[in-house]
């Protein structure tokens, strides 16, 4: 890469008042990369055109384009021709493009070869580098031409283009994302007895060449993009037209903010000292929040509470001001209206009174009015990080604080009657979340679970998601970590992705929900290329390179983050899948929606124990063995446990999965109850059972309880027994691979 030959070109459009680079120079640009172009001249009018400059074209036709810095899409308006390569012709087109164009800003055209190429899927590609405020530089490679957006839309996802980052990208990594992109396939594998187009390395060396670029220039370019790339006669990959624009210098500048010292988080995530601000003798958030940490073992010693005219409340001490505290606390909770937390967080910085800070009030930085306060809140915390002490962290504001099992404290304040308090060992879960509706929403929902850590930080004032997941990423006794994302601040999603990948590469697992796929950020660019990786397609593309699991719904994080949770990081090593049934359809559901796994036959010694079990319950003359087995609903509690656990212990499979229609009168389904006797609470009845060979074998297995409202309770059941249950075989079946995929191995 000649590096000078860019920055003159970046310097003149700069000195001209420009973003955006003209024609010439962008196909300086390129040439500087080593990437090939048309043969070109630049002539300022139609009397420039001389047979001399022609004739350093090779060809007999001509490609015309005006240079404007106002006229980014020349095709749009026209300011694209194809000729004959004869000084009347070309002459004559320019002067009538003059005539039609020459009062936007037109500084002359470019005459270039003519490059003879076949259009149509797999022959051209758009290759484009632009700033995505999440993670910084992103290349993306996919379909060219015209139809780029087209395509774009009607590929499957994830097929459609390969999006790359410079700071995550490996020679590995671009050509795994090239290799499921669609154009890429159609281009470089041979078709219906025809050759490749084009080999994988020249695609790959254009990706790095861009990739390099990124590195770079990244931080300064808004925009560059090559649309299209086509396959020459000569085989080589041709840039046909490049448009580049320039990111506005004062954008680049960044806050200039010291970093935050992330090692604080220890004092936030495990205090030793609370103080509180914001609690009533009634029962408001703040007075929850002081019973909450009393419920969780907080010691009552350690807690202050900042309340003027009190001695003690709930037992703990009570202090007039925050000047009054004894010392510097490790968490300060602020449960306050917005005015009064500006206020008092900026006396907490100044007279250093906590390491840490819960900010539970959103509308700080938005309240019109407090723009005098936010600044010196905002410059006190600047200058605490320039310290020696460093300052406190804040969490949130606009949030419900943090659930830290370690740190035996929980601000969410929630009354207990609606949200009851997850008991047991905790899990080796941890949610992060932007949102702390969301956050007690899966908390309600996943109530079997018990995470670690449920950290909710609201509009990430000063702690963002990325470090949250830096941080903890080192914790041995997490395995899963469920994020939801509405948005990254600047740049965050890279110490995100960074963390995420450790995290999967230690063999253990990150779910992702990320909301906010408006496409209006990205109908509101000018380049195709942010029309078709825009910043929802940018997260899930980088994330998914990562190795994080993508939830692609709500209800689909929820079930991903239970079944990730409760089976645990064992590695498997094979599809092979055994399955069981009491209804036919169930079977057939199971089969129709295989994805990876595989339903090889039960071994013979499996086969005879289904024999035996069948002709005991006298239903072998109406069931035949066969994977999935079909057991009808005749077959009763004991017997169909035994079919299970046979099935468990055959050596054949790695997995398998346990589809049980409850309606059956041969089955306790059902917990105690008038007008019937079953119970499915009693060891012996189907529930019990299943919950008993929970571990067996170490396999991983799921349950399908398809049936209504009145089975609720069952399936809840299998689910508190560590048993990932769902309610249709299709979904069971869709996410259970979603599963075994991160697990498996080699």
């Amino acid at each position: 890469m000649n590096i000078a030959l860019i920055e003159t070109a970046f310097e003149t459009a700069r000195r001209n008042g420009r973003s955006a680079l003209i024609e010439t120079e962008g196909l300086q640009c390129l040439a500087a990369l080593g990437l090939p172009a048309p043969a070109h001249v630049f002539v300022g009018s139609a009397a420039d055109v001389t047979p001399a400059a022609l004739d350093r074209l090779p060809g007999e036709q001509v490609v015309i384009k005006v240079v404007s810095p106002h006229i980014l899409h020349k095709s749009d308006v026209g300011g694209v021709a194809i000729v004959a390569k004869t000084v009347a012709t070309v002459a004559a087109t320019i002067t009538d493009m003059d005539a039609r164009l020459g009062t936007d800003g037109v500084v002359g055209y470019t005459i270039s070869e003519f490059v003879a190429h076949a259009t149509g899927l797999g022959n051209e590609f758009l290759v484009g580098l632009r700033w995505n405020e999440d993670a910084g530089p992103v290349v993306t490679i996919g379909a060219g031409g015209i139809y780029t957006e087209f395509l774009a839309d009607h590929f499957k996802v994830g097929r459609d283009v390969a999006i790359l980052s410079p700071e995550l990208s490996t020679l590995d990594t671009v050509r795994q994302a090239l290799e499921r992109v669609a154009v890429v396939q159609l281009a470089t594998r041979p078709l219906r007895g025809q050759p490749a187009r084009i080999g994988m390395e020249a695609i790959t060396g254009v990706a790095l060449t861009f990739l390099d670029l990124a590195r770079a220039f990244g931080d300064q370019i808004a925009e560059c993009e090559v649309n299209p790339f086509v396959r020459a006669a000569d085989g080589r990959l041709v840039a046909l037209d490049v448009l580049v624009t320039l990111r506005d210098p004062a954008q680049r500048a960044g806050t200039g903010a010291p970093p935050r010292p992330l090692a604080k988080l220890k004092h936030l995530l495990e205090p030793r000292t609370a103080a509180i601000m914001g609690v009533s003798e009634r029962l408001n958030p703040g007075h929850i929040i002081v019973n909450n940490l009393l419920r969780e073992g907080f010691d009552r010693d350690h807690i202050f509470i900042i309340k003027p005219g009190s001695e003690r409340l709930e037992g703990c001490r009570c202090v007039a001001d925050i000047a009054s505290l004894p010392e510097r606390v490790d968490m300060f909770v602020m449960c306050i209206d917005a005015a009064r937390a500006s206020l008092a967080l900026v006396e907490i910085i100044e007279r250093q009174a906590a390491e840490s800070v819960v900010l539970i009030p959103g509308g700080l930085e938005e309240k019109a009015g407090s723009e005098a306060i936010v600044r010196r809140m905002r410059d006190a915390l600047i200058n605490a990080r320039q310290s020696l002490w460093g300052g406190p962290i804040i969490n949130g504001g606009n949030c419900l604080g943090i659930r830290s099992m370690p740190g035996r404290y929980d601000t969410t304040f929630i009354p207990e009657y609606k949200l009851p308090v997850p008991t047991g060992a905790p899990s080796r879960l941890a949610v992060i979340s932007q949102s702390g509706a969301f956050a007690v929403a899966r908390a309600s929902k996943l109530a079997t679970l018990n995470p670690k850590y449920s950290i909710t930080l609201g509009n990430q004032m000063d702690l963002t998601v990325g470090d949250y997941l830096a941080y903890l990423k080192d914790d041995d006794g997490i395995d899963v970590f469920a994020v939801y994302v509405e948005g990254f601040r600047p740049l965050d999603m890279l110490p995100f992705l960074k963390a995420a990948r450790a995290i999967v590469d230690s063999g253990r697992t990150v779910v992702l929900y990320r909301a906010g796929r408006t496409p209006a950020g990205a109908k509101a660019s000018a380049s195709h290329t942010a029309s078709i990786a825009g910043d929802y397609a940018v997260t899930v593309a980088l994330a998914r390179q990562a190795g994080v699991i993508v939830a692609d719904s709500l209800a689909d994080f929820d079930d991903l983050t239970q079944m990730f949770t409760l089976l645990g990081t064992a590695p498997l090593t094979g599809w092979n899948l055994a399955a069981v049934s009491n209804a036919g359809f169930e079977c057939v559901a199971i089969a129709d929606n295989l994805g990876s796994f595989q339903l090889p036959p039960y071994a013979p010694a499996t086969e005879r124990a289904f024999g035996e079990i069948l002709a005991r319950s006298r239903i072998d003359q109406v069931v035949d063995i066969h994977n999935p087995i079909d057991l009808t609903p005749i077959m009763g509690d004991a017997a169909y446990a035994e079919v299970v656990e046979a099935a468990l212990d055959d050596e054949t499979f790695d997995a398998a999965v346990v589809g049980c229609v409850p309606m059956t009168g041969a089955l306790n389904s059902l917990p105690a109850g008038d007008g019937h006797r079953e119970d499915f609470l009693r060891p012996d009845s189907i529930v019990g059972r299943l919950a008993g060979m929970r571990d067996r074998n170490g396999k991983p297995w799921i349950a399908v309880v398809d049936a209504g409202a009145l089975y609720d309770a069952m399936a809840a059941h299998l689910n508190a027994a560590g048993i990932p249950t769902f309610r249709t075989a299709d979904r069971a079946m869709r996410l259970f691979n979603v599963y075994c995929g991160a697990r498996m191995t080699g």
